[in-house]
């Protein structure tokens, strides 16, 4: 007999990711069970997986919950999902993103990304507004390869595109809550329905937070940092006065207070990658009392309106405002050492305007079209403040517009082709003042067309195949930081992508398997890179000549039982850099540099040809298994694991000794009992369970140490949680 709770909730697929039992329904009849189809909206209309011709992957709420028991952040996303990598030297703030080995390791507040982060049809440009807490979420869709025709610049890699449950007629909702070891606390919840007749409503919050747990072993102060409180919250209206009128209110923010990143000093010994003895957990020894604060006070608005002209076409409008106040603190060199670094920087006023206005249908049985125009405009100052000279500022201001068109034309009743195009201009400005008085100003402009071909073949009702060509571009950019550290600004040109890939998706063994995988091919040239360290200890934009990425992602989804799921994901993802004459400046006694090494008038700079990229991982690899066993009067007991793993990973441009990870990984589960039909459900939870001390970067630059500090991901966390749906 089918499980009373996936009969209830379904079997949730995560699509072609499959890390997550996510957003498919597994369906119990009285001879079969199977998978439900799954609908995306990765062409900004909704369709079934198997009729869009690009390698998705899709996470449910549900998972997202789930992974973030523990205190997680938006970075839990790395390796759960087949390619993609997240990672941050700033905290809770500023994640990156990495999609096939494409990323920006750039760890300033300005830095551009080439993974668009799109949150409920709103872009968020800026890296702090990427890290709005993830909750009440009904799906995450991972789009793979430049997206340059829908979603427009800076989306070079892909997109990650979060979609928040709407409000509905339906009265509705949940409470979560959990608590773990160090003093973690996870409080969800959500309740929606109507109004009136034509006006709906959603409320939803979060609360996360842990207590200080790490020691200063140098102050002697006992549980001095480590701590956090991110409190988020969001309100939704839907109006509906008929059937041809959608308008969608979006009303959220954020208030967070924590601790920045923690780096700590001498954890390798030179020449190998190793953790060693001065490594501890619970202690760090900073010859200052702040400890690494940070604070950030984030909120925005949207507004959605959709309006239906007759049968065929459909107008809609999407007009977005966000802001954010922030600062984060950081002990860069983690220790007390003679070369003592504290840097703390700061997000003033950022503004963003976004507007989307499109028009969109189906012009005849055969063409499905779109068009429409977009407009983007950010303004935000960044305040640097070294420990050794009084702070400087640099205002940042960028004005984006772009008109955009796709068309699917249906060659015959299996096959698809979809054609799109997009022009794109960007222009950007920098208005720095040094500390002592100097003023900067620099101004970049850039235009671009890009494109994009796909086509898609239903081989079968189980079989669909596909193929695609793309281009993309990530518009010209300007890095400010050194300003606050004697130096001046320096820019990138534009850097343009074309991309390949095929693949397929597939429903297998009479519905009880999916299977879906895909290989691709990406040229990148002028790549925007960031040269950390050197002698000078400068921070450089620079175009790289050539760079490309060549791989495969297949994930796979199986029923094993009426109570027992398989899914998993791998991705192959190799990137190289072809660059004769790129040349990166590096500190030789404070890593082991394993490559060739040149003297230039700045100082000793490494020969950067051939190497991979910062943060690729050249492998990620998640499997994860779901069961659960029916009771009596609609009681089960369930129990799942997850676990996700990543290959080799360098950290820079550059290659050294003590600059890499290989072969890591990190491991959870969840064991419980549901009752009243799924509505209620206690569980006990584990996240990295076997406590990985999992390093995620390292400090580049001369602080004067032997070998330079780094930072590690997030310890064991271990606790319950109670969720209740109604």
């Amino acid at each position: 007999m089918q499980s009373n709770w996936l009969k209830r909730a379904g079997i949730l697929s995560l699509g072609t990711s499959l890390t997550a039992i996510a957003s498919t329904t597994a369906i119990a009849q009285d001879d079969f069970v199977g998978f439900e189809e799954i609908v995306v909206t990765a062409q900004k209309r909704e369709q079934s997986i198997q009729d869009v011709p690009i390698s998705i992957s899709t996470l449910s709420g549900e998972k997202v919950s789930q992974f973030s028991e523990g205190g997680a952040d938006i970075k839990f996303l790395a390796a759960r999902i087949p390619g993609v990598n997240a990672e941050s030297s700033n905290g809770r703030v500023a994640p990156r993103f990495y999609i096939r080995g494409l990323g920006n390791s750039d760890f300033d507040l300005a830095a551009s990304q080439p993974v668009s982060i799109v949150m409920d049809d709103v872009v968020m440009e800026n890296v702090v507004l990427k890290s709005f807490p993830l909750f009440d979420i009904e799906r995450v869709e991972v789009l793979r390869g430049p997206q340059g025709t829908l979603f427009g610049r800076n989306t070079p890699a892909g997109i990650i595109k979060f979609d928040t449950v709407k409000p509905s007629q339906e009265t509705e909702g949940y409470v979560k809550a959990s608590f773990g070891t160090l003093g973690t606390g996870v409080f969800e919840g959500a309740v929606g329905g109507a109004l009136s007749d034509v006006l709906s409503a959603r409320v939803s919050a979060l609360w996360t937070r842990q207590d200080d747990w790490i020691d200063n072993g140098f102050t002697g102060e006992d549980s001095a940092m480590g701590g956090m409180d991110d409190m988020a919250g969001r309100i939704q209206l839907l109006y509906t006065p008929n059937e041809n009128i959608r308008a969608l209110f979006n009303l959220h923010g954020r208030t967070y207070d924590g601790t920045a990143a923690l780096f700590r000093d001498h954890i390798f010994t030179p020449g190998t990658n190793d953790l060693n003895d001065n490594f501890d957990w619970n202690t760090v020894y900073y010859n200052d009392t702040h400890n690494n604060p940070q604070e950030y006070d984030s909120w925005g608005s949207s507004f959605n309106l959709a309006i239906d002209l007759n049968d065929t076409y459909t107008i809609t409008s999407i007009t977005a405002y966000e802001t954010a106040d922030g600062r984060s603190l950081g002990d860069i060199d983690g220790g007390n050492g003679p070369a003592a670094s504290t840097t703390q920087d700061a997000i003033d006023d950022l503004e963003q305007v976004t507007e989307e206005l499109r028009i969109s249908g189906q012009a005849t049985e055969k063409l499905y079209v779109q068009a429409g125009l977009y407009y983007f405009d950010s303004d935000f100052t960044i305040i640097t403040s070294p420990f050794f000279i009084p702070s400087s500022s640099v205002r940042h201001t960028n004005e984006t517009w772009a008109l955009f068109g796709q068309a699917a034309y249906d060659v015959s009743e299996a096959t698809t082709v979809t054609v799109g195009a997009r022009y794109t201009e960007d222009d950007k400005t920098l208005h720095g003042v040094f500390a002592f008085g100097t003023v900067f100003d620099t101004d970049l402009s850039g235009e671009k067309f890009t494109w994009d071909v796909a086509v898609n073949h239903a081989v079968n009702d189980d079989l669909s195949v596909f193929a695609k060509v793309a281009t993309g571009f990530r518009a010209p950019t300007i890095q400010g930081r050194d300003i606050a550290f004697f130096g001046v600004p320096t820019v990138a040109k534009e850097e343009t992508v074309i991309s390949y890939e095929a693949g397929f998706k597939a429903t297998l063994l009479d519905g009880l398997m999916r299977w879906n995988g895909a290989a691709y091919y990406w040229d990148v040239d002028g790549l925007q890179v960031t040269a950390v360290g050197g002698a000078g200890n400068n921070i450089s934009l620079l175009n790289a000549e050539k760079v490309i990425g060549y791989g495969v992602e297949t994930d796979l989804e199986v029923i094993l039982s009426d109570n027992l799921t398989l899914t998993g994901g791998f991705a192959w993802t190799p990137t190289k850099i072809k660059d004769d004459n790129l040349l990166i400046g590096v500190c030789t006694g404070c890593l082991t540099i394993t490559d060739p090494i040149v003297t230039t008038a700045a100082g000793a700079a490494a020969r950067v040809d051939g190497n991979p990229l910062p943060n690729a991982s050249k492998y990620t690899l998640n499997v994860a298994l779901d069961y659960a066993q029916p009771l009596d009067n609609g009681r089960e007991v369930f129990f799942s694991t997850d676990w996700a793993f990543q290959g080799k990973t360098n950290f820079f441009l550059f290659e050294a000794a003590e600059a890499y990870t290989k072969n890591t990984f990190e491991g959870g589960f969840r064991a419980g009992l549901r009752w009243n039909d799924g509505q209620y459900e206690v569980a006990l939870f584990g996240r990295n369970i076997t406590n990985e001390a999992n390093v995620k970067g390292i400090v580049a630059f001369n602080a004067g140490a032997d070998v330079q500090s780094a930072f590690v991901g997030e310890p064991r966390v271990v606790g319950v949680s109670f969720s209740s749906q109604f």
